[in-house]
């Protein structure tokens, strides 16, 4: 769920330290199944076909590159390959050795690791270093904030966290309802691709760009959450402060949403230019607008779901991800593929 940028290195360690997590939890209790899996020999155009099919089901932010042995070895954005020519293998335009998570990482190392990093989505491996799934930012962003203050299910109102000594039939009803939900707003999310399944048909150079709109997306919702989890974390959230909290994360949301928008619909141009589209322009003023619209809805979401969600009486720490990740996706997806509808 955030920017869909160069994965860098492993950065220095916080200065604030080793924040906390429920014990026992590892970043495999995160984990989802990795998508967007090609070799290396692969070229930029037998991506975009497999990628045409796949992001009618799933929402990819990133392709990841895999020897035989299904080790990472690298990492594609998408936006590189807005400028690479089909015949372009992934190996010449895919990042190395990017920022990954340990399987058996504990959730207090994980947050750690990732505390400068507001990642959309972040690669997990297995001890020998093959991938073994994706974590995404939003979950990630969720536990940090509302572990920040080792106060969480006081200061919020909720019960506290579960345990590694929970029973079992206890924290299945803890987790499962949730689960249930995250895959009702999934069906959401992708039957909203799938109402412009004639569209991307015919326009093949949009299911490039779809995860680009995600990812962006996202980060703006999951860096919006944080600072309202935290906050309502620390009790700098009232009553009176909350109207003020959602309306500046809006803005901020437009003001980002412009600013990237600018970048990327001028990437857009340029690749349907490469591409020999009729009308480029048009390709670039669609990324604008729906980047522009996008950003601020999710901002406004990031902040306004958990704010929600506590005064209905529900975990926000635990639910606000699931809805801000539908928010941002359908956000980001229906829009875009609204607007290239209409206009293109």
């Amino acid at each position: 769920m955030n920017v869909a940028a160069v994965a860098p290195p492993m950065a220095e360690q916080s200065s604030e330290g080793t924040l906390a997590a429920p014990a026992g939890e590892t970043v495999a209790d995160l984990m989802t199944e990795p998508v967007g899996i090609f070799s290396a020999r692969t070229t930029v155009g037998e991506a975009i076909e497999v990628l045409r099919e796949a992001t009618q089901s799933a929402f990819i932010t990133y392709c990841y590159i895999v020897d035989p042995e299904d080790r990472l070895i690298g990492l594609v954005v998408m936006r590189e390959m807005l400028f690479a020519t089909p015949e372009t293998p992934l190996a010449e335009i895919m990042i190395p050795n990017p920022f990954v998570l340990r399987k058996d990482m504990t959730l207090a190392d994980a947050l750690s690791a990732a505390l400068k990093r507001h990642f959309p989505v972040y690669p997990v491996v297995d001890s020998e270093d093959r991938l073994a799934g994706l974590v995404r930012g939003a979950d990630l962003f969720a536990n940090r904030a509302v572990e920040i203050s080792a106060q969480a299910g006081a200061m919020v109102g909720v019960e506290k966290e579960e345990r590694l000594s929970t029973p079992l039939l206890r924290s299945l009803k803890l987790r499962h309802p949730w689960l249930q939900v995250n895959l009702l707003t999934a069906f959401v999310a992708a039957a909203v691709v799938g109402i412009f399944e004639d569209t991307l048909s015919r326009l093949v150079i949009l299911a490039v760009f779809l995860p680009v709109m995600a990812g962006q997306t996202g980060n703006t919702g999951c860096q919006a959450l944080a600072v309202a989890l935290r906050g309502m974390t620390l009790g700098e959230v009232k009553a009176g402060s909350a109207r003020t909290l959602v309306r500046k994360e809006g803005m901020l949301g437009f003001a980002n949403g412009l600013l990237v928008g600018l970048t990327a619909g001028t990437g857009m141009f340029a690749y349907a230019l490469m591409q020999g589209e009729a009308e480029p322009v048009r390709f670039g003023i669609v990324v604008l607008v729906a980047m522009v619209v996008a950003c601020t809805i999710s901002g406004i979401a990031g902040a306004l779901i958990p704010l929600t969600l506590k005064r209905l009486g529900a975990d926000p720490a635990t639910a606000s991800s699931i809805f801000l990740t539908t928010a941002s996706d359908v956000a980001s997806m229906g829009i875009f593929l609204s607007l290239a509808t209409i206009l293109l």
